[in-house]
């Protein structure tokens, strides 16, 4: 005799799953050809999972039985040259101890220095100052975390 007290929980499980699967494509539901078309490709590459409980793929478990995977070309030996001796030049390569830094970070002074970022004008500073004072985004001297113009709307103008 079959114990059915399971089947409400299959199906339960199946209507909370069901709405996600159908929610992950966007493009609208597939037609019986794009989904053959899909079955077809998986079976020629071996992207399928294995009959195991390996959790493989098919192509993983015999490479030599499907087309290899295409790979991205790799870097030629001059472009790996010349990113070392860009390296070399800056000193953005790994120092030869266990603190983790760079060579630039430990002596930047044998090193050309670093590009830094323009910084805003005074009067740029202050202009933003003055927009967040007349907007409220400026965080309350309490502990809640917000905005003023969240804790007092009535006190900023509406977008």
């Amino acid at each position: 005799m079959r114990n059915l007290s399971i089947f409400p929980l299959v199906f339960g499980a199946m209507a909370v799953c069901a709405p996600t699967v159908w929610a992950q494509d966007a493009s609208g539901p597939k037609t019986r050809e794009q989904v053959r078309a899909e079955l077809m490709e998986a079976i020629r590459t071996g992207n399928m999972p294995a009959n195991d409980d390996s959790g493989r793929m098919l192509n993983e478990v015999n490479p030599s039985a499907y087309p290899p995977v295409v790979q991205a070309p790799c870097k030629t030996r001059a472009q790996v040259r010349a990113e070392l001796a860009e390296a070399q030049r800056t000193g953005n390569m790994p120092a030869n101890d266990e603190s983790g830094c760079l060579l630039n970070e430990i002596n930047p002074s044998a090193y050309p220095p670093k590009p830094v970022q323009p910084c805003k004008t005074r009067e740029e500073v202050m202009a933003e100052l003055e927009q967040a004072r007349r907007t409220g985004n400026i965080p309350s001297s309490d502990e809640s975390g917000c905005m003023l113009k969240d804790l007092y709307p009535d006190l900023y103008p509406k977008k």
